[in-house]
């Protein structure tokens, strides 16, 4: 799986120390993913490793080991089941510890996780903690059991349940997200064959304005991609919300006007920015015919 995480299309990658590695392995699954990190070609891939909890006892040999002893090319660490504020800024004051000792000059970010109901509660605060902090993560799986919900899969819809019962979660999570500039990413849908099921509920994180999704199997990457990005004729109509409403400031001398049948002011060009500035990550381009 480490071999071939860098040809997969994903935006980002994470290797994973934590759930996913078996407590007797937890040791050499450290100079695995330093391996990886070192040997493999990854491209323009954002790279990070998930290390454990620090409710465990492996997070600081976690940290210590992959950050000395990785290159320049790691580019994040993630801090699963984050519960406080207190426990990103130790993290900060660690790896803060590490590259001063080391000399590396790259900065390692940090990616939190809300999976607990605790986590939940402290979200603001968590997602201020830090200016290392760059993503908030949601943890469907973790949350549930923390919840305690009658379920035993997480990350896909209860039909039971009469409208989406994570709504308030992602909601929560998604505005301390924005309100402290970070990217916000939904946790993993876990029937991993089921495609159509992951598209229709990818669409309800997108559609309230998450940048991304987790995919737990190469299947779900072209997916996630492109439910998380804009459709060609979004993004050329962003273009042209942006064109109409320069010239109408600029040129009319005017802070709102008609666009077709729809009003345009500020607040359109902010919404088309980002429809802009999400495509071109993607690397879409302008259609010719919207030029």
């Amino acid at each position: 799986m480490l071999g071939k995480a860098p040809g997969l299309g994903a935006d980002m990658v994470f290797l994973d120390l934590e759930d996913s590695v078996a407590p007797l392995e937890k040791e050499a699954a450290r100079d695995n993913v330093v391996k990886a990190i070192n040997e493999q070609d990854w491209g323009d891939t954002v790279l990070c490793v998930r290390v454990n909890a620090w409710d465990t006892k492996w997070t600081y040999r976690d940290v210590i080991h992959v950050v000395e002893n990785a290159s320049e090319r790691l580019d994040e660490l993630m801090l699963p089941k984050v519960q406080s504020a207190a426990e990103v800024v130790a993290l900060d004051l660690l790896l803060t510890q590490i590259e001063e000792t080391t000399g590396r000059t790259s900065r390692v970010g940090i990616e939190a996780q809300i999976e607990t109901t605790r986590g939940l509660i402290n979200v603001e605060e968590i997602c201020a903690a830090s200016d290392r902090t760059e993503t908030i993560i949601f943890g469907p799986a973790d949350f549930a059991a923390s919840m305690e919900m009658p379920v035993l899969t997480a990350g896909v819809q209860v039909p039971e349940y009469p409208g989406d019962h994570f709504h308030y979660v992602f909601s929560k999570i998604l505005m301390a997200g924005r309100a402290n500039g970070l990217q916000v990413i939904d946790g993993p849908f876990l029937k991993i064959r089921e495609l159509d099921a992951l598209r229709e509920y990818a669409m309800r994180t997108r559609v309230l304005g998450y940048d991304g999704k987790w995919a737990l199997h190469p299947d779900q990457v072209t997916v996630i991609n492109e439910v998380y990005t804009p459709t060609q004729e979004q993004f050329d109509r962003a273009h042209d919300i942006l064109e109409a409403y320069r010239t109408a400031t600029e040129q009319d001398r005017r802070g709102a006007v008609m666009f077709g049948d729809e009003m345009i002011d500020e607040a359109s060009r902010k919404m088309a920015l980002k429809f802009v500035a999400r495509g071109e990550r993607a690397g879409m381009t302008r259609s010719s015919s919207s030029a």
